[in-house]
Order: structure tokens, then sequence, then C-alpha cells
């Protein structure tokens, strides 16, 4: 009799299999555990090493304990005899992270002379002569002094990933390269050690430390993150209540990106068409009719009250329905054709314009059929609610192209369409 397998990415009611899904991403107590038990049974055969994981605990600021939680991992793993080793770690004279240490191998660090003076950094060539299968990595972000190795910590933690050792890491979201102007708007601090966003983007695991800001102040106030000097300038700076809010939005949002992308790609592996109404994106039509102007306005309402993200799609009709519709056009409007599809394009750039300042993402296609492309681009999009405008057709028009409308029910069954009524003033302007 065939035996078969327990573990289908669906259930049969189309939901995930949570087993799956742990299975799939990782996310069991003792996956890196086996994980680095494989790399070590493949060196020991002499076979091509596999890269190492990566784990990056993200946080909002300095003292919302990343690396307290990196290090309390380090020890819960060698407690399951896991090899593993602190490479480099950053304890800023902090009580409580220093006693994460007790019982944990560090290795040496490298002595390099610079203008001078003798500073330390992380031993890229000794964490993998020594090949653990965890080695715990502070300050991902960090630049390393001039006459080192690589220009940057996250260089050398390449290096450590390509020899197939498990890196467990830490990062503050404002060292991310892509919100540095964001930050200094917020903060007016211009954060001068930053990384490229890719590398979270290609880590096997973000996690969020997080804590709230009234919490964290309280933390410098008691002394557990700056010496006393630094405590009432931090506090009236970086630190204020307001910074650390926005500090802490960005961080959310950028787990939960990490989060949104790896639901995608399994999603996209398995081959799941199913609607899976995780998070919220609302898609809106729009074209040269000024009814566009408050669809535009209605669909950021409603993106805005389900704190979704808004995308905005213009389709550009080809093949024999572009063609009637010029044809239409000329019967209708004779001489005056060329006058109003030259109104029409300015319009629509106005449109366009509307909906990129509103934060809306605009999107440009060429196609034969607009429900079929707006059924594709909702598919691809995981969107949850779609926003049209109430078709303008006459009656022979309808004959002619059939309804827009109707056909996008038929193909998106389990979305929901919100269809924005048309004024008699839009209808005979258009």
């Amino acid at each position: 009799m065939n035996q078969q397998s327990s573990e289908k990415p669906v259930r049969d009611d189309g939901r995930p299999d949570p087993e799956a899904l742990l299975k799939r991403y990782r996310l069991r107590d003792n996956d890196l555990e086996e994980d680095a038990a494989t790399t070590s049974v493949k060196r020991g055969e002499g076979t091509q090493l596999r890269p190492g994981r990566l784990r990056v605990y993200l946080g909002s600021a300095a003292g919302v304990g990343k690396t307290y939680a990196m290090l309390n991992e380090g020890k819960r793993r060698k407690e399951r005899d896991t090899d593993v080793v602190v490479g480099y770690v950053e304890t800023h004279k902090r009580v409580q992270t220093e006693a994460q240490l007790e019982g944990l191998e560090a290795l040496p660090r490298k002595k390099i002379s610079y203008r001078g003076v003798t500073l330390e950094e992380m031993d890229t060539d000794a964490i993998i002569a020594r090949h653990p299968q965890v080695v715990l990595i502070d300050e991902l972000a960090h630049t390393n002094v001039a006459g080192s190795k690589h220009h940057k910590r996250y260089q050398d933690v390449f290096e450590v990933l390509d020899a197939g050792i498990d890196v467990i890491t830490t990062l503050n979201v404002q060292h991310l390269e892509s919100l540095n102007d964001l930050v200094e708007s917020i903060t007016g601090v211009r954060v001068r050690e930053t990384l490229p966003d890719r590398i979270l983007d290609e880590a096997d695991e973000v996690e969020l430390i997080d804590i709230a800001p009234s919490a964290l102040r309280q933390r410098m106030k008691h002394g557990n993150i700056y010496p006393a000097e630094r405590i009432e300038p931090a506090l009236n700076n970086f630190f204020r209540e307001g910074n650390l809010t926005a500090l802490r939005e960005l961080a959310l949002r950028r787990t939960a990106e990490k989060t949104e992308s790896q639901l995608h790609q399994y999603m996209n592996e398995h081959e799941i068409t199913t609607q899976w109404s995780t998070s919220e994106h609302v898609l809106v039509g729009f074209d040269a009719r000024p009814q566009s102007l408050s669809i535009i306005r209605d669909a950021w309402r409603l993106s805005h009250g389900l704190h979704a993200d808004l995308i905005a799609i213009y389709i550009e009709l080809e093949g024999y329905q572009a063609f009637m519709r010029k044809v239409t056009g000329y019967l209708r409007y004779g001489k005056n054709f060329r006058q109003r599809r030259e109104e029409a394009e300015r319009r629509l750039e106005e449109h366009a314009l509307l909906a990129e300042d509103l934060g809306a993402e605009v999107i440009r296609r060429k196609s034969r059929s607009i429900p079929h492309t707006l059924a594709e681009v909702a598919q691809q999009r995981h969107v949850t609610e779609i926003v049209v405008g109430q078709p303008a057709h006459t009656r022979l028009e309808e004959i002619l192209y059939g309804s827009v409308i109707n056909r996008l029910l038929r193909l998106k069954s389990d979305v929901d369409i919100h269809l924005v009524p048309q004024n008699r003033k839009n209808r005979r302007e258009t």
C-alpha cells in the first residue's frame, strides 16, 4: 500500500496547514539546531558546505533588548548541545547584558592599530577557523576601523555565512539605508552607519524586539542604557517619546513587510491562488473621466480606514475595443475629436498625480481586456478591495464592449468590489 505524506501545504478547506508553514520557514524551536547539525556532518564528510542561515533581531532604538535577546538565544541553544560562540558582542557595560555572557565561549577580538590607537574588531578568520554551528555577532551595521579585512561588519557576516556558519545578529531600524533621510527628519540626527535594505530582505528570519516608548524612557532614567552624564541629553533629544514612537512604527512595518514577503513566497511556491486576507490592499482603477477624481479620493478614504496599501491603475485599451472606441468617439465629436483626446490625456495625468499625492503606487498597463487585467493585478498584488467607477457607457457601447463590472465580478469572486456612482453632470461631460 502506498504511503501518503501527512504534511500537505493546504488543508481541504483551503487554509494553510500550520505545521507546513512552520516547517517551510524553519520557525520551530529545533530547526536551526538541526540545520547546524547537518552542516557539521557535511563538514566532517568533506562535502560542499551550504551557506549558513541569518537571523536578525530588529529594534527601534538602543536599549530595547536586542543584544540581551541574542545572548539569551545563544544560551538556550547551548543548553540543547548546539555549538555556539560569541563572535562579537558590545555590552556597553550594561549589567544585565553582561550577565548573559556567562557560560558562552567568546572568541578573542582582532587588535588593529589606527592613528596610534589600538582598536578591537571582530576576528572573522578566527570564527571561520573555529567553525561553530552558530555565532553571535552584535551591531550588524557597524563600520570597521580602517585596515580591517572588510569595510562593513555585514560583509564579515556574509563571509561567515558562506562558510556554512549560522549567524544571529542585531540591528536598529534607523540604520537601514532607505530610511536614512526619514529618520533624520524625525529625530534631527543624521545616522552615519547604514547598510543596504537588501541585507534585511535576504535574512532567513527577522524577529522584532519591541518595547513601549514610555518603558524605554524609564530604562534610560534608571541608568540601564547610557551612563549618568548622557541620560538627560538623550531623553531631551533622540529619546523623546515622539521620536521613539515613530521609530517603533518603522520597525513594526519592516518586520510586517518581511513576514508578508515570506507568506507570498510560500503561496507562490505552492501555487495557492485563493486570497489569504492577512493584510489589506486596495486597488483603484482610474481613467480620463472627471469622475476619476472622486473614485481615487473614495479609494484613499477606504485604504486609510483599513490601514491598507493603495494601488492605482490605469489600463490603456488595445486591439478591437480600442479601435471601436476611437470610431464611436469620432462619430460623436466629429472635428472636435482631437481636442477631446488632448483634454482627456491632460486629465489622465492630473488623476495620476492626485493618486501619487495621496500616497498610491501608480501602475500603467496596456491590455485588450480591462476586467482581466484588473483581476490579474489583484491576484499578483494580493488585493482585498477593488474600487471602480460606475460605467458611463451608452446602451450601444455596452452591447459593443460588454459590461466591465459584470465580467470583473465573475473573475474575482474572492475580492470586495466597490462601485462609485456617477452623477449626471459627469455623465454629460464624458
